[in-house]
């Protein structure tokens, strides 16, 4: 609304001296923010040493709740929105761009105020204390992933100057190995995603499409992250404060049954009985991370589990293995952060949060970023099936991602774009589900397609307005 936007553009460019009273002031400590390439609004800086036998973490956050106060335009159009959208060619931003990409953005060497969480990590990874403070700081450097990863082997032999960025990014990769290992230990699970990275014509056309790679710096941030946002959680349970919880609930009985029918059709087991743990979903994850139908399987997998949500009831988070468990990290682009930051704010200065309807709020966000990765998927199926127009009748390898009794679904090793092998277009026979329910099986004749087996096909239609791609089926490659 114009009025988010004077509200944002009054504020200035910097932090003024008011500003900063009262603040812990963390301008010497060289944080660093750790992104992607392309990455505009930065909401996160780490920073690690060791500390005895284990580590200090900071981990330091815009604090966007200073500027979007309750009650204010800005709140209004936030709490409509709780979501920045992210398409690959742009971004539909929560709050203006002079607060998401500017003010409460820490680019680096400029003061910026944040939330920070100091943790106190052991040896084995276990967070053993931690506090919070309002912060001034100024990022000491703009890092990517792809430069911190290619840096990482060189640190781990490398005796850089302490209080360094080297000497913080060496501490952060060998917390991050023990962390990594606790959360093994923990039973979390693991799911690598498939994403696809687009680059454009200056038209707008698609040039090319390829598979994202996560490399060690998006797994080290991920787990600094993870560790501030259990923190979190648990300063807000502690002290019976109000907040929203992100939920991910165990698997209902009657997914779980059909997960292990299909999984019994293929020889497998899912540990646990009627109440699996998050380590029995991990240990399938990993006993079958090498087989050629891996990515299906972990997606049938991943279908069992109900999608997380935004609660004030506490119910743990299944798929981290967390038993509190909050988002507290991207105030810029999430609402449910900067509200946890509402309230962490309130308990410092020895207050509490609660002018708001929790449950139904919960509900807001949680249908709202439904509809944003609705949009996101929509818009990527797009572009990837206009790219996939002028490649008709070319031949592709892909994996059977889903099946159902009119066909089987294909994703394609290069462009992950998803089609339909059509069963009017298999050997001709009466088509129909198998036992396993993950199998077409020909009455007559057969000939089975089943669900991560992989196949030669040929693009027969594409069309970008509908999203729809048809494959002719070749043969099993």
């Amino acid at each position: 609304s114009a009025a988010s936007l004077a509200e944002a553009t009054a504020f200035g460019g910097v932090v003024k001296a008011q500003e900063r009273r009262g603040r812990l002031d963390l301008r010497a400590l060289p944080l660093v923010t750790i992104d992607g390439e392309t990455a505009k609004d930065f909401d996160d800086a780490v920073y690690a040493e060791r500390s005895g036998r284990g580590w200090r973490l900071v981990v330091a956050i815009a604090d966007v709740s200073h500027y979007v106060t309750p009650g204010s335009a800005l709140d209004a159009d936030a709490r409509e929105r709780t979501t920045s959208v992210y398409f690959p060619r742009r971004v539909i931003p929560m709050l203006p761009e002079a607060l998401s990409n500017e003010l409460c953005s820490l680019s680096p060497e400029v003061e910026r105020l944040c939330l920070a969480c100091d943790m106190q990590i052991n040896a084995s990874g276990v967070v053993t204390g931690y506090e919070f403070h309002k912060a001034v700081m100024r990022s000491a450097a703009r890092l990517t992933y792809t430069e911190v990863a290619a840096r990482l082997p060189d640190l781990a032999k490398a005796k850089p100057k302490s209080d360094s960025i080297d000497a913080s990014l060496k501490a952060l990769h060998a917390l991050y190995t023990v962390l990594r290992r606790a959360r093994e230990l923990r039973g979390a699970l693991d799911f690598e995603g498939q994403e696809a990275v687009f680059t454009f014509n200056d038209d707008g056309s698609v040039a090319s499409i390829r598979p994202a790679v996560r490399n060690d710096a998006h797994k080290l941030i991920e787990e600094m992250m993870l560790a501030a946002n259990v923190c979190a959680a648990q300063f807000l349970a502690e002290h019976r404060a109000p907040l929203l919880y992100r939920v991910h609930d165990s698997p209902l009985p009657e997914k779980l049954a059909a997960l292990r029918e299909t999984l019994a059709m293929r020889g497998l087991t899912l540990g646990g009985g009627e109440h699996p743990a998050p380590r029995d979903y991990a240990q399938l994850i990993e006993a079958t991370r090498d087989r050629i139908d891996a990515p299906a399987l972990h997606t049938v997998l991943l279908r069992s589990l109900p999608q997380a949500i935004y609660t004030p009831r506490n119910a743990g988070h299944f798929g981290l293995a967390y038993e509190h468990y909050a988002h507290f990290t991207s105030p810029i682009r999430r609402y449910p952060d900067l509200l946890t930051h509402r309230g962490i704010k309130a308990l410092l200065a020895g207050k509490r949060y609660t002018q708001e309807d929790w449950e139904a709020l919960g509900e807001t966000c949680s249908a709202n970023e439904r509809r944003a990765d609705l949009a996101s998927r929509e818009v990527t199926q797009y572009l990837k099936t206009k790219f996939l127009e002028a490649h008709m009748g070319e031949e592709f390898t892909g994996t059977i991602s889903g099946v159902v009794g009119f066909g089987a679904f294909v994703t394609l090793d290069d462009t992950f774009a998803d089609g339909l092998i059509h069963a009017t277009t298999l050997p001709r026979d009466y088509y129909e589900l198998g036992r396993d329910r993950v199998t077409l099986v020909g009455q007559r004749s057969g000939f089975t397609l089943a669900l991560g087996e992989r196949v030669r096909v040929r693009l027969a239609a594409a069309n970008a307005e509908t999203g729809k791609v048809d494959f002719q089926f070749i043969e099993r490659a």
